[in-house]
């Protein structure tokens, strides 16, 4: 049987206790790892409407790029 460690100074290992707070830099972890899934499926939702209309794709500022 496993003994209950939870008041043990060497519980200190990846698993968080329910009522333990993450670490500033725990959130600014998750933060940008979520910023990083956002961005990636953004970029794949973009590339899955391109396969479904190729007409779409073109971009409305080539047709002005000329006018600046």
């Amino acid at each position: 049987m496993q003994e209950n460690r939870v008041d043990s100074p060497n519980d200190a290992g990846p698993h968080q206790h329910a009522h333990t707070a993450p670490t500033t830099q725990q959130m600014r972890t998750v933060g940008q790892r979520r910023r990083d899934a956002e961005e990636k499926l953004e970029h794949h939702l973009q590339e899955a409407r391109q396969k479904d209309h190729p007409e779409e794709t073109e971009e409305p500022e080539a047709e002005d790029s000329g006018n600046t």
